[in-house]
């Protein structure tokens, strides 16, 4: 996940601990999260990760466990009241990244590491497990806490897990992700539309090669495809309401092996980010009327491909409200930023489409202890004190969220 600019400011107060959490959680969540970051897997390789997180939840009383998945963990805690059921959300993946924070517990396989967060995520959801689990006789309803597999990696393991039943019967879904550009003690909200759809295309400009001495001769690619790149800019500039959010960038180009040749094709990729699912119909369609229009004047051909990614993640406002709430009720009206849209994607948009929910930022970043790198960076690390904050929030969520509705006067 790519996520937003959020301005940097003081950190919020620590958080007092919720019931059922502590020190000795607090350094349990943090040796969770060190071990997993020592020991990262790439995206659907998640095996022993899957299986180290198996074996804590075993510790704990009154789970019932399933893999939906080779590399994903579904634990499932009934409570002893009635209630609704909630799904809560943690991903495990790792980056294909040499990691460079000189960390006592940085990644031992070269060329991985975590640097998006998701050891902190997976170490939350289990310390938010611990508490529920020692809180069973109180809690009402159905809390299933899902470990999935790679985020970070389109197709996503969030639909494959949703296909193989997860989400059956679930009432809301909750999910967080830290943050290191939002100051830790902070929690970011907010209704509607919260991260993009991200969508790819690859476009090759099929000419006729020859020898750059004699352009006449040839169906030059690499110039039609500077025009197809100029062109393309306008999709975003003057096809579209420019109240409705867009990306489009082109992100490579290839083409030729020598300086004195017109090679026969040019092919260029990038990438389309939209909230609106109209617009994202619509922007392929425009693309494609454009790059035929573009080649055929120049007599030349092309071939288009384009990959929808995951759906737009969009928040549900009554859910969010309550999870205002929580973070009020745990970490304090202090803690509460809204979140600023961003045109990064996530896969949590595949729950999303099951059943209500909403997905928040959790401030993890600290200037003054030099915590100031961006996700998915070499340098990226996280504040640890943000791990106790989201897991108050997650405990905070299960409890509010698998509440009985009111019942219809």
């Amino acid at each position: 996940m790519l996520p937003t600019s959020v301005t940097e400011t003081e950190p919020a107060p620590a958080p007092v601990a919720a019931p059922g959490t502590g020190p000795d959680l607090n350094e349990q969540v943090v040796a969770w999260r060190r071990h997993l970051h020592r020991h990262p897997e790439l995206s659907f390789q998640e095996y022993q990760t899957a299986d180290y997180v198996e074996s804590q939840l075993r510790g704990m009383d009154g789970l019932s466990l399933s893999r939906p998945t080779p590399t994903s963990v579904l634990a499932v805690l009934k409570g002893d009241l009635p209630g609704r059921t909630v799904l809560l959300r943690a991903d495990m993946d790792a980056l294909p990244i040499q990691e460079d924070t000189g960390l006592d517990f940085a990644s031992e396989r070269p060329g991985v590491m975590h640097a998006c967060g998701h050891d902190g995520h997976t170490a939350m959801l289990l310390g938010a497990a611990s508490v529920l689990c020692r809180a069973k006789t109180s809690l009402e309803g159905e809390v299933r806490f899902i470990f999935q597999h790679a985020e970070e990696l389109f197709p996503g393991g969030a639909q494959q897990v949703v296909d193989a039943g997860v989400m059956t019967g679930v009432d809301a879904v909750f999910g967080t992700h830290l943050f290191s550009t939002l100051p830790v003690g902070q929690v970011a909200l907010k209704a509607g539309a919260l991260m993009a759809a991200p969508d790819v295309f690859e476009i090759t400009v099929i000419g006729r090669g020859g020898h750059a001495a004699m352009p006449h001769e040839t169906t030059d690619p690499v110039v039609i495809a500077a025009h197809v790149i100029t062109a393309m800019q306008s999709i975003v500039s003057r096809l579209r309401d420019p109240l409705d959010p867009a990306v489009l960038s082109v992100t490579t180009l290839r083409a030729g092996s020598a300086d004195n040749v017109i090679p026969d094709t040019a092919t260029l990729t990038g990438t389309v980010r939209t909230f609106d699912p109209a617009l994202r119909d619509a922007i392929p369609v425009q693309l494609e009327r454009l790059v035929q229009g573009v080649t055929a004047a120049f007599g030349a051909a092309y071939s288009l491909t384009y990959t929808r990614g995951y759906r737009a993640t969009i928040n549900d406002p009554a859910i969010t409200e309550v999870l205002r709430q929580v973070v009020r009720d745990t970490v304090g009206e202090q803690a509460l930023v809204e979140a600023t849209p961003t045109m990064g994607g996530e896969d949590f948009s595949a729950y999303l489409s099951q059943a209500p929910g909403a997905f928040v930022f959790i401030g993890a970043g600290n200037a003054q202890k030099g915590i100031t790198a961006p996700h998915h960076h070499p340098h990226f690390m996280i504040d640890e004190d943000a791990l106790q904050v989201g897991v108050q929030v997650l405990v905070g969520a299960a409890r509010a969220l698998t509440r009985p509705e009111p019942t219809q006067s």
